[in-house]
């Protein structure tokens, strides 16, 4: 009896050991990343030149990217620019940055600078913003760690290697 435990053991470690997931080094199959919109963000002195929002993720894994819409194309397409996003003064010192922070529960996003109320409103006013959620890495290992960093500036080379339907983006205020 001791003798057929034991191998009962042995074959239960080979079965779940040589399980394996549909990762593989270029793209994450199993992970569901999206994307939504932030609309109408103003940032004042009455809200801390800041706007805090529920992080909807179900994964403290997953990594939380934010663009602000900073213009239109001729062509129509918008132009989304990836956070940090930092603007200098004519001297060529700090005037502001937009920025962000996140946990598991809340996504913060914000203005830094100096005299924050000093810029311009079209900078501070009705401002919209994509928050676009991927998984923490690409093949969710760590062998990652020789390859070079992930290059998430261009919003729409990210929502094409995630597989995101940005059609209908879901829209919070």
């Amino acid at each position: 009896m001791k003798k057929i435990m034991t191998l009962f053991a042995f074959v239960s470690f080979l079965t779940f050991s040589s399980c394996t997931t549909t990762d593989d080094f270029e793209e994450d199959n199993d992970t569901i990343s999206y994307v939504f919109e932030v609309s109408g963000v103003s940032f004042t002195a009455n809200n801390d030149y800041s706007k805090s929002i529920n992080n909807p993720s179900n994964y403290s894994s997953d990594v939380v990217l934010v663009y602000r819409w900073a213009g239109t194309e001729s062509n129509g397409n918008r132009i989304w620019k990836l956070l940090p996003e930092t603007y200098y003064a004519e001297d060529r010192t700090l005037d502001f940055t937009y920025t962000f922070q996140f946990s598991a529960d809340y996504i913060d996003i914000f203005m830094d600078g100096y005299d924050l109320e000093g810029v311009n409103s079209s900078y501070r006013l009705n401002q919209l913003f994509r928050v676009v959620i991927v998984p923490a890495s690409s093949s969710g290992t760590a062998k990652l760690a020789n390859k070079e960093k992930e290059d998430y500036s261009d919003y729409n080379a990210v929502i094409e290697k995630y597989n995101i339907d940005d059609s209908n983006v879901k829209v919070l205020k």
